[in-house]
């Protein structure tokens, strides 16, 4: 006799994309294209967007992340993360996804692709190492991951990152490469400045959406906060996704469409890298067990990267003209449709799932 699946999980599967989650792919070309015109067609405008700094954060950028993660972070359930931290399957094999195989990955593609480019292989690298702590919420929503898992792991990926990000580059562009005769890279990143990218990031939106369902449930209700209040707010997460695409387009659009050949050589590794990291992560999950909704979650936050981070560090370190900041803005470029890809791809795997779990209940 087989076990239904339990109803606080059976809505969040079934789940079904709307109008606007359904056509997102072609908002995302839409935007792209948009901000790659603007950058083109409006002179200065790169510049003066890059203009509004503080502490080296771009302010557009940090709005339109702001406002994307802002509503993603206030649907979890803060008082069911509890659940997530007791599964010791899932954060180990987060851990050592996303910290130990996916960055090694990285460092073996770009050496494959890039061995005669060492700036891009540099960026790569860089982007390996920066993992996702923004648009993930995103894609695992859209799929139908676990909330509370999501928020739960990019946390502990924010932690990792602020402290172990230098460690590994340090280790990835000096000590692996002289262990196997390559030629070595510098790595002076600032830990201020990895620093600074988590709490704007994530700290902010992580906060406030806390605060947002703490203070409205105990104000209102669940029924209400679920059923009207987030209904209203949710498809801002869209629009700032959309918002910071535009700006990131106009910002770097120039160094996109000056070179195409290159721009294609560091796409190649990172197609790559998204599609066997993702692939890897629901193969493993479903493998251990994970069922569906927390294999997406971790396959999902492997497969991200946090590129925001990435193009930060690249051109604190090496300059805004060098091919290391040019690595780390094709990042966005390969990963956003990519991403988008998966999750349709996540969401034809449920049966998948389904059937194997069915087969673990009966058995």
């Amino acid at each position: 006799m087989t076990a239904p699946p339990t109803p606080a999980h059976t809505g969040h599967l079934t789940a079904k994309l709307s109008t606007l989650d359904r056509y997102l792919a072609v908002w995302i070309l839409a935007a792209m294209a948009l901000g790659l015109g603007l950058g083109r067609l409006i002179p200065g405008l790169g510049q003066t967007l890059d203009s509004f700094k503080v502490a080296g954060v771009s302010l557009p950028i940090a709005v339109g992340l702001l406002v994307m993660m802002y509503p993603v972070l206030a649907k979890v359930r803060y008082n069911e993360t509890g659940r997530i931290l007791g599964d010791k399957k899932l954060m180990i094999t987060s851990l050592v996804i996303n910290w130990l195989l996916a960055p090694a990955f990285m460092f073996a593609l770009a050496w494959i692709f890039l061995a005669d480019l060492p700036e891009y292989r540099t960026g790569l690298i860089i982007v390996g190492l920066a993992r996702c702590i923004a648009m993930v919420f995103i894609w695992n929503d859209l799929a139908c991951g676990d909330r509370e898992a999501a928020a739960v792991l990019v946390a502990i990926n924010s932690v990792f990152q602020v402290f172990a990000f230098g460690a590994l580059g340090w280790f990835y562009l000096q000590v692996l490469p002289g262990w196997l005769g390559l030629p070595t890279t510098s790595a002076g990143f600032s830990i201020w400045s990895i620093t600074l990218s988590v709490l704007v990031f994530l700290g902010i939106p992580l906060v406030a959406g806390f605060l947002t369902r703490t203070l409205g449930e105990k104000a209102k209700g669940r029924d209400w906060y679920e059923n009207k209040f987030l209904p209203k707010i949710g498809p801002w997460a869209l629009y700032g996704l959309l918002f910071t695409i535009v700006v990131l387009f106009a910002l770097q659009g120039d160094a996109i469409i000056a070179k195409p050949l290159d721009v294609a050589r560091i796409a190649l590794p990172l197609l790559i890298y998204f599609l066997v990291v993702f692939a890897a992560g629901m193969l493993i999950g479903r493998t251990l067990g994970m069922g569906y909704e927390r294999t997406t979650t971790l396959a999902f936050t492997a497969a991200g990267n946090n590129f925001e981070l990435a193009i930060a560090v690249a051109i604190a370190t090496f300059g805004v003209t060098s091919g290391q900041a040019l690595a780390g803005v094709v990042g966005p470029l390969i990963e956003v449709p990519v991403l988008v890809a998966l999750v349709y791809v996540a969401l034809w795997s449920r049966k998948f799932f389904t059937s194997h779990t069915q087969q673990k209940v009966t058995a």
